[in-house]
């Protein structure tokens, strides 16, 4: 693979400047990285957040000063359908797609409550389900407009400390790789490119090949998204102690 660059200033302006970038799940813990590293390179933006804080607000606001221009949404996706519907309008916006960045997050409280095998079931479908719907329709609209977009999912939980929550954590990788590897397949034919990042599993992870923070994510989806990442699809990328 060729190097990543560390920061925005590794990437020319002219490559995202008014590229068209959804980003959905956005905390005030989560993605604010990402949204203002396109955002420095003049993107356009198409931010979601179901927790519009001060914090975010503010965000918002200083987004405003560099992106090319920005649109925030707040509406529920945390259903499949809420999601599907989103997708829809969203990519519709600027007239199409160039990149996606979806997030999801099990928390520590979510950890704690999975005690049957019942409850990780239901924790993983509910985390993965918006997350599948909002990759096939947002892929089937670059498709239509003949985009070789990125699709990039994010799953973030807090480091195990716990052999149940370690189990929890290998779950929750295979399943989101099973989902990204189906995927990517699927739209490979059309050029769109489909990558996820989710929790490591020791004895599983590449030396050196660990993202531990917000920048390192951040630094991982603008090289995906730049003429330097259109090799990689159907990865998933390790994560490792990223609380939510």
């Amino acid at each position: 693979m060729d190097r990543i660059s560390t920061s925005a200033d590794g990437y020319v302006t002219s490559e995202f400047a008014q590229a068209r970038i959804l980003i959905t799940g956005l905390t005030a813990t989560s993605g604010i990285d990402i949204a203002r590293s396109f955002a420095d390179l003049q993107a356009r933006l198409i931010v979601h957040t179901a927790e519009l804080s001060p914090e975010l607000i503010e965000l918002a606001a200083v987004l405003t000063q560099t992106a090319g221009d920005i649109r925030l949404h707040t509406q529920n996706i945390s259903s499949a359908n809420s999601a599907a519907v989103f997708a829809q309008t969203s990519a519709q916006a600027y007239g199409g797609l160039d990149a996606a960045i979806n997030m999801a997050s099990i928390s520590a409280a979510e950890l704690a409550a999975v005690k049957r095998d019942s409850d990780l079931d239901r924790l993983i479908s509910d985390k993965l389900a918006p997350l599948a719907q909002l990759t096939r329709i947002i892929a089937n609209r670059m498709c239509l407009i003949l985009s070789e977009g990125l699709i990039l999912n994010v799953l973030k939980m807090p480091h195990p400390t716990s052999g149940r929550e370690s189990a929890v954590a290998a779950y929750a990788r295979t399943a989101l790789a099973a989902m990204t590897a189906k995927e990517a397949h699927a739209w490979a034919p059309q050029g769109i490119r489909i990558n996820s990042v989710g929790p490591s599993v020791v004895g599983e992870r590449q030396a050196g090949a660990v993202l531990t923070n917000e920048p390192d994510v951040a630094t991982l989806a603008l090289y995906l998204a730049s003429h330097k990442g259109r090799r990689l699809s159907g990865h998933v990328f390790d994560a490792d102690g990223m609380a939510c």
